[in-house]
């Protein structure tokens, strides 16, 4: 069962609606999540549509062939990332105010972890090599 959560960025002109069924959330330590936001990007995973009131304020950044990043234009805030053709969306976790029972669940690109930190939380583990397996066996 879904339930309507609702996200904002820090100077209130972004707000997202989602209704999340799953409130697991996993950080990507991959180069460009951490050059991103200057550590692990921290998301919710959400297939299906959101809602965003705001639009106009909303930038977008082609970080790859396959995805893209999404941001406040006024005050920076990280959005989400969204797989291009899908609508298959990681969400910036701690933009989401109402959600209570959130659970550290998974970190990917974890080979890409710099040795300097690491959390305390029992997570599940995914390397580089299993986020291509998994992709090459989505197409």
């Amino acid at each position: 069962m879904s339930r309507q959560y609702h996200g904002s960025c820090l100077c209130g002109k972004v707000k997202l609606t989602v209704p999340f069924t799953d409130t697991q959330f996993s950080a990507c330590h991959c180069h460009t999540c951490r050059q991103w936001g200057a550590g692990p990007f921290m998301s919710l995973m959400y297939d299906g549509q959101i809602v965003v009131e705001g639009q106009e304020n909303v930038g977008v950044y082609h970080s790859s062939q396959w995805a893209e990043r999404a941001f406040c234009q006024a005050c920076g805030t990280h959005l989400y990332y969204h797989l291009k053709g899908t609508q298959h969306y990681y969400l910036s976790t701690w933009i989401f105010e109402d959600i209570n029972d959130l659970q550290f669940t998974s970190e990917v690109f974890i080979d890409k972890k710099p040795t300097c930190y690491a959390f305390a939380n029992p997570t599940h583990k995914l390397t580089e090599a299993d986020i291509l397996a998994m992709a090459a066996a989505n197409k």
